[in-house]
């Protein structure tokens, strides 16, 4: 059983991140074509119905179906029950989305948005209906599926629907279009890959444990959109749409490699996670794996996106995005703490503490509302910092609850903090000088000069000192990526001791 479990995990981690990789090119090949195609303003007028949308998508995910990955049993009556309260949610949130679309675009003192917002409003259904497929997949950790979903359902909405139709000269309605193929599309293959019945079932013997899971699932889930969305709804009530835009271009590029490895690898460490729930050592063991992949391969890589973030927008968008590269600069460096958050949150939910996530994130919401409230005003750098403190904040109370319940050492911790702080400021290092060497080059070449100097010193950091990496990272490397050259692999072991 244990052998099962350990083997489905590393195929599970394998598929979720050749997928991540596939999704970031694909996603940021899209947002390039369609910011230039568009503009800053449509992006802003999709951003404000987007941000409703994914509220309601919440509120149709009522998050009963989470069950279906949590439960140790499953039986027939825990999916048609959670499948029959997901189509009413999302019908019911799909006519209260479209109801109240004049009253949000009065908020946002732009009407154009109603039409935006109804339209969207159908992919509450499509969204809320799609859940139980997809769980019942995380659930047998088959993620190779899961992937080729999301990848075929994307190139599906963007590539083939959203860029034709914003080549066409649709305007913003080549995002919504693109949206709502996007939603269709993932919701047909994933019945087709996790059929399950439709039969309605209101009510059953074992429905109590799965309300349980949906009431905890909808208010942290409540919480996290306002924490995660609050910027960009403020932002939008007192400026413009266009700032919105120039904000939105800036937040997606730094957040999607962040969200796609939370939505890789947080179902995954949470369905194993389920299955360790009894051996607090091996999940103590798993947590701190995650946690120093996060530190040490993941955020030197965010350091060197901060750092090459002003010529890579003029490269990729152009002079009309560059308020986007000051709030990318400062997004990114936030978003290895929105990991660690991310991959904190199912040590909670597996060591009996899922009630936490909401409770102990309500003061930094406040706080957050407060900041942004002051602050909004003042444009999209200005939220940018707030933004970014909003999610150190997070990954502080959430990721310190987590190590308290696993008991994690603080040696171990230590030794992933120097590691961290030590490849963060090469990496820094590294893309500033080579930046300077090209200073009044072309925006191009500056960002091929620092990110070719940010990647270069440190790896040979790391060829010269192994140990920077420590041996959890490196044995992960081995069992995770590509394969690792034997003799390269035997040499980095052998200098960690």
């Amino acid at each position: 059983m244990s052998s099962d479990i350990n083997r489905k995990s590393v195929t599970a981690v394998k598929w979720a991140a050749v997928g991540t990789v596939i999704r970031f090119g694909l996603q940021i090949l899209t947002q390039v074509i369609l910011a230039r195609l568009l503009g800053p303003e449509s992006y802003g007028l999709f951003a404000m119905g987007l941000l409703v949308l994914t509220l309601s998508a919440f509120l149709a995910d009522f998050g009963i179906s989470w069950g279906l990955v949590q439960h140790k049993t499953l039986t027939d009556e825990d999916i048609r029950f959670a499948v029959t309260w997901q189509m009413v949610s999302g019908i019911a949130s799909a006519v209260l989305l479209f109801t109240l679309a004049p009253w949000i675009a009065k908020y946002f003192n732009e009407p154009r948005v109603v039409e935006i917002i109804r339209w969207l409003s159908l992919t509450c259904i499509s969204s809320a209906l799609v859940t139980p497929g997809t769980n019942l997949l995380r659930r047998k950790l088959d993620f190779r599926m899961l992937n080729i979903i999301q990848i075929t359902s994307y190139v599906i909405g963007y590539l083939l629907v959203g860029v034709t139709m914003a080549w066409q000269g649709a305007g913003v309605w080549a995002l919504v279009g693109a949206w709502l193929s996007q939603s269709v599309s993932a919701l047909v293959l994933t019945f087709i890959k996790s059929p399950h019945s439709l039969k309605p079932l209101l009510w059953y013997e074992g429905a109590r444990r799965s309300t349980s899971i949906g009431v905890t699932v909808f208010f942290t889930n409540l919480c996290n959109w306002f924490l995660n969305n609050l910027d960009r709804f403020l932002l939008g009530r007192f400026l413009n749409a266009h700032a919105v835009g120039l904000y939105t271009v800036g937040y997606n590029l730094a957040n999607t490699p962040n969200s796609l490895f939370i939505s890789a690898l947080q179902p995954a460490f949470l369905a194993t996670g389920a299955k360790l729930q009894d051996d607090p050592g091996r999940l103590r063991s798993a947590y701190l794996s995650v946690q120093a992949s996060v530190w040490i391969l993941i955020a030197p890589a965010f350091v060197l996106l901060s750092c090459v973030a002003s010529p890579l927008i003029a490269t990729m968008y152009g002079p009309a995005w560059k308020t986007s590269g000051s709030v990318l600069s400062i997004l990114a460096l936030a978003m290895p703490a929105y990991v660690c958050w991310g991959l904190s949150t199912p040590i909670l939910w597996n060591t009996g503490g899922k009630h936490l996530e909401s409770l102990l994130q309500v003061p930094v919401l406040l706080g957050a509302g407060v900041a942004l409230w002051l602050f909004a005003g003042q444009g999209p750098v200005a939220v940018a910092f707030v933004a970014s403190g909003t999610l150190l904040a997070r990954a502080l109370v959430i990721a310190t609850t987590a190590c308290l319940r696993v008991k994690a050492d603080a040696a171990s911790l230590l030794g992933i903090a120097w590691r961290a702080a030590l490849l963060m400021a090469v990496t820094a290092a590294g893309c500033m000088g080579g930046m300077g060497a090209a200073a009044g080059e072309i925006p191009a070449v500056q960002f091929a000069a620092g990110a070719l100097c940010g990647t270069l010193l440190p790896v040979v950091l790391v060829l010269a000192w192994p140990n920077v990496l420590g041996r959890t990272v490196i044995e992960l490397l081995g069992r995770f990526s590509p394969p690792v050259p034997a003799r390269l692999d035997g040499y980095l072991r052998s200098k960690c001791g």
